[in-house]
């Protein structure tokens, strides 16, 4: 939905979480790329950066794993 860099590389961090975010929190220029979603949910590296938004909470979760992570869902 919108660019941010490729996953890391890992090294020993290999969790990362996923929590939903609302759309209206989110920064116009991203709300306008999001098609009109209520809500998208964000991965976070341990350190908080955000990697992606993805519109679908399973689909974030794949994502994660094809990326060999371990998705841990925050609420």
């Amino acid at each position: 939905m919108t660019d941010y860099p490729s996953f890391p590389d890992k090294g020993d961090k290999s969790i990362v979480y996923v929590r939903d975010v609302k759309a209206t929190d989110l920064p116009q220029e991203i709300r306008d790329q999001i098609g009109g979603l209520a809500k998208v949910y964000a991965v976070h590296a341990e350190s908080g950066e955000v990697l992606a938004l993805v519109g679908d909470r399973d689909q974030a979760f794949v994502m994660a794993r094809r990326n060999e992570f371990s998705p841990v869902s925050v609420h």
